[in-house]
């Protein structure tokens, strides 16, 4: 397929002006990935990168910026992860004195979400990384720190309060990260994000994957990133749901809702993976225990 094919069938637009942005990789081959990471690659069942992925890759490996406005669910993560593994590879820092990269993510489901790819993808290339967010003992989080982390996944609070500690030090940090952008502003985590990448050298790589392109995000994005290239995949205008995902609405009554479930867990396939998500630990408990 031809760029311009591939563009336009993934509805992928590409923004840099003054500058020609490279072809997208539409095979892992073509990516030049080590061949250590191409194996977990193949492992994981992947048969090609994303949109994201494809477009991403190329301009992340020639150390450019990055504004990457892409729905959740569009395989972004690895979008910025294996570029970051290969800046890992040649710098070669020592990691006990600090991360070579850092990616800043809104909540801990995500901040672990991410963690758990950067072990499996990074697993044979000897990449160690640590997450650190809140709501869990910092004991542990500081010791995987003391030995050393390539990599940091942090939400911005916890992060400040371990630099508040002087127990990490960002100096090394070369490539940096703002996963869920968007989220993180309406958080009201900007004040802590803005006082992180104050502790980060001005000459690093910076790369912001957000859902929606707002003011705000323009605005950090314009203070932060020097120069970045944008890649936009679909319409970035307005939030629409993922066209990869198939969504069923049922209204129904609370009364209705436990036999409706029941009645969907049993046409499942047997060995399907099926998450619930409730509005409080008390239904969760009262679920599980019913299921």
């Amino acid at each position: 397929m031809s760029v311009d094919a591939y563009r336009k069938k993934h509805e992928i637009t590409i923004i840099c002006p003054g500058r020609e942005a490279p072809s997208p990789f539409m095979s892992f081959q073509s990516t030049g990935f080590p061949s250590e990471i191409l194996r977990e690659v193949q492992q994981a069942g992947f048969k090609a990168p994303s949109p994201i992925q494809a477009q991403s890759w190329p301009i992340a490996l020639k150390g450019s910026d990055i504004v990457a406005v892409a729905k959740t669910g569009s395989g972004k993560t690895l979008g910025y992860l294996l570029p970051g593994f290969i800046l890992v590879k040649n710098l070669r820092h020592n990691s006990r004195d600090g991360p070579t990269v850092l990616v800043l993510s809104p909540t801990r489901e995500l901040a672990t979400q991410i963690q758990d790819e950067a072990i499996k993808f990074g697993r044979s290339s000897r990449i160690s990384s640590t997450c650190l967010y809140g709501g869990a003992p910092k004991g542990p989080q500081l010791r995987d720190l003391e030995r050393g982390a390539d990599i940091v996944v942090a939400t911005p609070g916890r992060l400040n309060d371990i630099l508040e500690m002087g127990k990490v030090s960002l100096r090394q940090v070369a490539y940096l990260v703002l996963d869920e952008a968007d989220r993180m502003l309406d958080m009201g985590f900007e004040p802590q994000i803005r006082k992180i990448v104050k502790q980060v050298q001005p000459k690093r790589q910076t790369l912001m994957f957000t859902a929606t392109w707002p003011r705000e995000v323009r605005k950090i994005a314009s203070d932060l990133l020097t120069n970045p290239v944008q890649v936009n995949i679909g319409n970035t205008d307005e939030l629409v749901a993922n066209k990869s995902i198939t969504q069923h609405v049922e209204v129904t009554t609370s009364f209705e809702k436990g036999r409706r479930l029941d009645q969907i867990l049993r046409q499942q396939e047997p060995g399907s993976k099926v998450i619930i998500f409730c509005s409080t630990k008390r239904m969760c408990d009262q679920l599980s225990r019913n299921l």
